[in-house]
């Protein structure tokens, strides 16, 4: 099957949405920790901030860590920090660890 033709505009209304979705979706699963997505996925909502902190400001619009943590995480990020983060266990550290990129 095909990939159907898609204009650019739409193409961005479309990646806008889906980014606008997950962006929920990770605001809505607080169970999952920040330690839990970078072990799994190599990623996670600071990670996101951070893109969209340097997409800002690639665009000329300044925007700072956290105004744009906030923006991911729907509320101040040591509010979200106080409210849903746990302390990692030994064994996501150790994942975290290992998966970590090693720089001389």
């Amino acid at each position: 099957m095909a990939t159907p033709e898609i204009d650019d505009k739409t193409r961005t209304e479309l990646e806008a949405a889906a980014f606008r979705t997950l962006v929920q979706h990770l605001r809505e699963r607080t169970d999952v920790q920040n330690i839990d997505l970078m072990n799994l996925a190599g990623f996670c909502r600071n990670c996101l901030s951070k893109w969209y902190r340097a997409e800002a400001e690639a665009k000329g619009i300044p925007l700072s860590d956290p105004e744009a943590r906030e923006i991911i995480y729907g509320m101040p990020y040591k509010e979200w920090q106080a409210k849903y983060q746990k302390e990692a266990t030994a064994e996501q550290k150790a994942k975290f660890a290992a998966a970590a990129p090693h720089t001389p």
